[in-house]
């Protein structure tokens, strides 16, 4: 068809090459009509009595489009290496769509003021019934309603797993209930509570008619969306590096027993007559490893060189304890010195911080926003690191515009009233300014003085900000490097807080470091440096996470291309009609000038104006000031803008030149853009693959695969791969992680840390946590039917095995219902597996074993069991529990029927608990 269509050599067109070798390139939807005879359109999918809401100027919409569709056509037309199909062949006209509309009942909307005459309907708010999970009966408000309540109730989740959850919930309290599909099955059904799948966020009680509609929102607050929104973001820095996310077959793995292997995929075996899912590993010599699902927590991901690179160890060898031990001996002298810095600061007396809490209450509700479940215990952590009498040492890890700035400032806020100065560093003058106007935004209506100070000061206002300082009349202030030269001029300052710490050299560190002998430090940063993780493992500085974005964010679409005139007018078009604005970033100021011709000729509908470090600093203000109050469209800049600028309205960035630029600086950029609920748009232009080096296309390959909001870890993990540890970490530290992976040398530093602490020597040749070794002989996998995609099979059962807790495993059991159906058997009992394994881990229980006729359990050297629970246990009837020396319990009874046999094992776990008195 192509051949057929198009004039001309097809071998020269990249959009042909690319679909011959399988490649969808992005827009291979405009050639459809290519691939298949007829094509259809959205009416085609619509049900004959469909109801069709549309505007009153759809006409007029549809034409504007059309004529918009036509000029991209004259563009793209010319391009010989993307030739294009006609607009008619690609899209439906205007006509045709007001034709195929009319055979459908429509309704017209059009937008008009209302008359004075409102009318009040008969309804009423339900009143408060919460689910409490941290009290005995978490729905007795619930129960409360539904007694004192006469008439029916209609309860309405998110989806089907939710459903589930909910019924499971009130089906044990007796209830006249049961399932409906919705508000008309409702009606129709005689029981008096109905439980159903439908978006709604506030219930409603209608007196009139005697019915409650209650949302799931009343019963578990906000927790739902926002909680099982993180849990699939789960951007913890450890975890991510544990994750097997993104594992592709051929990529390393460390299994924490064997070694380095490289992962050749999931393999289906039946052993002893039950099939098992296991990850087939290969080694060295291709020699092969096959894990159980279910002993995933055994296996992370290999970071610590790139995947080529990575040693692979031999089965059967000792080259694995050797590299082990080598990095132990390494390790003790690293957690020695994290240690010596801990026990320095630990030996100083903090100062204890007070401050009126009506007041904080006051100021705190002058934040316009819902706080989001990370920042509200991020807010928490700091304040209590601020009135306890340790000087605080906090990193704040959060991605762009996840609000870390709220967070700076409600410690200010604390710090100001327990009587103190405080100290923002930021890396750039613009962020300066930019933290100078929302600190005295947010504290316009207290006593408080906010300065900044950087190059944008005169001589004289310096002199005086500092004989503010000085006398303590000025509370907070807020400077780039240059603040760092005034540190004698402080009267009494308590806090200092370190904004894009990645952006700070050694020099300026050991600057801060030498103010901070009792002074509290906040550390904020989108993507922590390493030598600040290795802190934060080893539990010398205390780290915060904010992963869960803001309310109606949405991620970054970004596109990575060459150079091309017709997408770039194309994207600041888009931007500039729907009212935004866009950020151009190029790198070199001596040719920015030749850009700007450019672009002036592409978009000569935009005005577009230049900033960048070299200029005045009045006349660069003046552009970023202009550009804030959206004076202009294009701003032409270098990265001066990479840090806390933010333009609500600028939602479009391009890159030129993407191959130059770091990872994290990338993500930076990027993050310049998407601050609010529109779309955000990133164009990452580079040249040919040819042309980059590997480290180039790796990096752009990374953020490019990564528009997750709140990817900013995971990119740091990324940059240990590509860099490689060494560049990272220092050599001292990068030839250990090369060897055993970052993920196992992060657990062991931590161990070092933990035992140097409690005074104890660090055994860290003792054997690592190996889990539990479980065998009920029964099938507990996700069958290849319910979930057929291999990759994300392996990632579900990592979660599975990662899930910390019984909530937890609930949660991806919702998870699971509403992406692939009611769980078989199979996949019931591996769920049901991990939630005994959890259980048992706590306990120091090694090994469970259960079949047909009984089985046994191991306990480890030092369990966690009550002693007098399992006397009593062997005493009270020894037919069927018989201890074989101290560490096994052997078990006799008819365990055939597998619900019994699961029942038998959860109810002996629990019997030998500790109980709490």
């Amino acid at each position: 068809s192509y051949r057929e269509r198009f004039e001309g050599q097809p071998g020269k067109s990249r959009v042909y090459r690319e679909v011959s070798e399988g490649i969808a390139h992005g827009g291979i939807e405009y050639y459809l009509p290519l691939f298949f005879d007829t094509t259809a359109s959205f009416a085609d999918y619509l049900p004959g009595n469909c109801v069709v809401l549309a505007p009153d100027s759809l006409d007029s919409l549809l034409q504007l489009f059309w004529d918009e569709a036509k000029e991209r056509y004259a563009m793209c037309s010319l391009d010989p290496e993307r030739p294009v199909l006609t607009v008619e062949e690609t899209f439906i006209s205007p006509e045709r769509i007001s034709s195929r509309l009319k055979a459908f009942s429509r309704i017209r909307y059009s937008a008009q003021s209302l008359s004075g005459n409102a009318i009040n309907y008969d309804t009423r708010l339900p009143p408060a019934m919460k689910i409490e999970s941290r009290y005995e009966d978490a729905a007795a408000a619930l129960a409360q309603f539904l007694q004192t309540f006469d008439g029916r109730v209609l309860f309405s989740t998110d989806s089907p797993g939710r459903r589930e959850q909910l019924h499971e919930l009130l089906a044990g309290r007796g209830l006249d209930l049961a399932r409906v599909d919705g508000w008309r099955q409702f009606r129709e059904d005689s029981h008096r509570i109905g439980v159903t799948i439908a978006p709604v966020d506030n219930g409603v009680l209608l007196p009139g008619a005697n019915v409650a509609i209650v949302s799931e929102q009343q019963l578990f607050g906000e927790r739902t969306k926002a909680h099982r929104r993180k849990r699939r973001n789960d951007r913890d820095p450890e975890t991510i590096i544990r994750q097997l996310n993104d594992l592709d077959a051929g990529s390393p793995v460390v299994h924490a027993e064997y070694g380095v292997g490289r992962y050749l995929g999931l393999i289906t075996l039946e052993v002893g007559g039950i099939k098992a899912e296991f990850l087939h590993l290969q080694y060295a010599d291709g020699d092969k490893l096959y894990v159980p699902v279910h002993a995933l927590e055994m296996i992370s991901r290999y970071t610590g060189a790139s995947p080529e690179n990575a040693p692979l160890h031999r089965l059967g060898s000792d080259q694995w304890e050797k590299a082990r031990k080598r990095a132990i001996k390494k390790i003790r002298d690293v957690a020695a010195e994290l240690l010596d810095i801990y026990a320095r600061r630990a030996a100083r007396p903090g100062h204890r911080f007070h401050w009126p809490e009506n007041e904080y209450r006051s100021f705190e509700s002058g934040f316009p926003f819902e706080l989001t479940e990370d920042q509200a215990h991020t807010i928490n952590d700091v304040l209590a690191d601020l009135a306890s009498d340790r000087p605080m040492d906090r990193v704040v890890c959060g991605d762009v515009g996840f609000g870390k700035t709220e967070v700076a400032l409600r410690a200010t806020f604390a710090a100001i009233h327990g009587g103190k100065q405080v100290a923002v560093l930021v890396p750039t003058t613009l962020l300066a300014q930019q933290h100078g106007q929302t600190f005295r935004d947010r504290f316009a209506d207290w006593p408080i003085r906010v300065e900044v100070l950087s190059r944008f000061q005169t001589g004289k206002e310096v002199k005086e900000i500092v004989k503010g300082l000085q006398s303590g009349s000025v509370d907070v202030v807020i400077g780039t490097h240059r603040l760092l030269g005034h540190t004698k001029d402080f009267h009494d300052i308590g806090l200092i807080i370190v904004d894009e710490e990645h952006r700070f050299g050694v020099r300026h560190k050991e600057a801060i470091k030498s103010l901070r002998s009792d002074i509290d430090v906040l550390t904020l940063t989108a993507t922590p440096i390493p030598r600040t993780l290795n802190m934060a493992f080893g539990g010398i500085r205390e780290m915060s996470l904010i992963t869960t974005p803001p309310a109606d964010r949405l991620a970054v679409k970004t596109f990575v291309s060459e150079w091309n005139d017709v997408v770039i007018r194309e994207a600041c078009l888009r931007e500039i009609k729907r009212g935004g604005q866009v950020y151009f970033i190029h790198n070199r100021v001596e040719d920015i000038g030749r850009i700007e011709q450019q672009l002036q000729k592409l978009v000569p509908e935009a005005k577009i104006r230049i900033g960048h470090g070299q200029m005045r600093e009045r006349d660069l203000e003046q552009v970023m000031l202009d550009f804030y109050h959206r004076r202009f469209n294009i701003l032409l800049c270098t990265t001066i803008v990479e840090s806390g600028l933010d333009v609500p309205t600028a939602n479009t960035i391009i890159i030129n030149r993407a191959d130059r630029f770091g990872l994290a600086q990338l993500h930076q950029l990027r993050g310049r853009v998407g601050r609010s609920h529109h779309r955000a748009f990133a164009y990452l232009f580079a040249p040919p693959k040819a042309l980059m080096t590997a480290d180039a296309i790796k990096r752009l390959e990374a953020i490019d695969s990564l528009e997750d909001l709140g990817a900013g870890f995971t990119l740091a993990t990324h940059d240990l791969e590509i860099r490689g540890a060494g560049e990272l970490l220092g050599e001292t530290q990068s030839g250990q992680i090369q060897e055993i992976g970052f993920s196992l040398y992060t657990e062991l530093l931590g161990r070092a840390v933990a035992s140097l602490k409690a005074g104890k020597e660090p055994d860290l040749d003792a054997p690592l946590d190996t889990g539990v070794d479980i065998n009920l002989h029964v099938a507990a996998l996700l069958p290849d039917d319910y979930v057929p995609d291999v990759h994300l099979r392996l990632m579900l059962y990592k979660r599975i095995s990662a899930a910390e807790n019984a909530e937890d495993l609930r949660e991806l059991q919702v998870e699971l219902i509403d992406r692939f159906g009611l769980l078989p058997s199979a996949t019931k009992n591996l769920v049901r597996i991990a939630a005994i394994k959890k259980s048992a881990r706590l306990l120091g229980v090694e090994k469970i074993d259960a079949a047909d006729k009984g089985g046994y359990l191991v306990f480890a050297a030092e369990s966690h069991i009550d002693p007098v629970a399992l006397v009593q246990l062997v005493q009270n009837d020894s037919r069927q529990f018989r201890l074989q020396g101290s560490h096994r319990l052997q078990i006799t009874a008819d365990l055939s029927d597998v619900e019994k046999r699961f029942r038998a094992v959860e109810n002996l776990l629990r019997e030998l608990a500790v109980k709490n008195s």
